[in-house]
């Protein structure tokens, strides 16, 4: 008797695991994007939502996958919404305004854009913390 190939064994719910592990990649990638794109480290990002560095290492490289309360602490951590990362949907952006903001920060010498990135950190982590502490 033969074993059946990895990508041939079903799980539950129809999905063929070879499709899973390729959906868990394509998601860990979204979330590490993201994540890079605000600066925070792994070590600082697992902190904030409750995981393990080596939980978001697993779930980065696509080895774990998440759960949808993991997932909403995410979204909301790096401020995107779940669509964004499953879906690769674009957020919704005002781009006038994005692209003011972008030329302003273009023009920053590169202490100062250093500067101006961990103000904004910042100000996205209080955002959090006001909103974990109102539900």
């Amino acid at each position: 008797m033969s074993m059946p190939s990895l990508h041939k064994i079903m799980i539950e719910g129809g999905v063929e695991m070879k499709d899973k592990k390729e959906f868990n990649v394509y998601i860990g990638q979204r979330i590490k994007q993201s994540r890079e794109s605000v600066g925070y480290s792994q070590d600082k990002f697992a902190e904030m939502i409750g995981m393990g560095p080596k939980n978001v290492s697993a779930v980065e490289r696509g080895v774990a996958g998440i759960s949808v309360a993991a997932l909403k602490r995410i979204c909301e951590t790096l401020c995107v919404s779940s669509d964004s990362l499953i879906m690769d949907e674009p957020v919704n952006i005002d781009i006038d305004k994005l692209n003011f903001l972008t030329e302003r920060l273009q023009k920053l010498t590169p202490k100062q854009f250093k500067i101006a990135l961990d103000i904004n950190n910042k100000l996205f982590e209080a955002f959090l913390m006001q909103e974990h502490g109102s539900e």
